[in-house]
């Protein structure tokens, strides 16, 4: 079946590829970019929660944080290690993030333990959402892959729910922070996953 020719009725469900045009990216395009721009996501988190910690670290947060410092370190740790076996090329942004990182950590904490738990649920939907995606792009290809991003996936969720847990409110006086934090992270895979 050619990607212009329609599915049966029983076919409905199974998606159909659809036709590259010129100018998109190569599957193996699309494997250095999911590499690069996870990364580059995995060393952001590191210098958010750093951020965190500078400030709150000596408080009943900073147990909390720690723990999620050591799973996203593991997650870099993973990712680099991909982005060496594959030769990919970091981001060019990496000091910007890694700059703008610990300031997005150190300044929602400064507003409280509440803000940071904020930033965190914010960042980690924004993650989820990320990652569900390129599970879905993955589908049955490149499995260490995506072994790799479905267990680092659940320590975002877990990230999530703990933050949420623990204060993390997206309404009323932090709903614009939420939609700031989430816009922000977005923005900042488009651009890692391109420069």
């Amino acid at each position: 079946m050619t990607d212009n020719q329609d599915h049966d009725a029983g076919d409905e469900n199974v998606p159909r590829p659809r036709q590259r045009l010129p100018g998109d990216p190569t599957h193996e395009e699309m494997i250095a970019r999911i590499i690069r721009v996870d990364h580059a996501g995995e060393a952001g988190a590191n210098r958010i929660y750093a951020g965190q910690l500078a400030v709150l670290g000596k408080s009943a947060a900073g147990d909390i944080i720690r723990h999620m410092v050591a799973q996203e370190a593991e997650h870099f740790e993973q990712f680099d290690q991909l982005l060496r076996d594959r030769q990919v090329r970091p981001t060019l942004l990496s000091p910007f993030w890694h700059v703008a990182g610990f300031a997005l950590g150190a300044g929602t904490a400064l507003l409280g333990k509440n803000a940071a738990m904020v930033c965190t649920a914010a960042v980690e939907e924004a993650i989820d959402e990320h990652y569900r995606g390129q599970v879905e792009y993955l589908g049955e290809d490149e499995p260490e892959l995506r072994e790799t991003i479905l267990a680092a996936n659940a320590d975002e969720i877990e990230h999530r729910d703990t933050a949420r847990a623990e204060g993390a409110n997206s309404s009323g006086a932090y709903a614009p922070l939420s939609t700031a934090i989430k816009a922000g992270t977005k923005l900042a895979i488009w651009f890692s996953e391109r420069v």
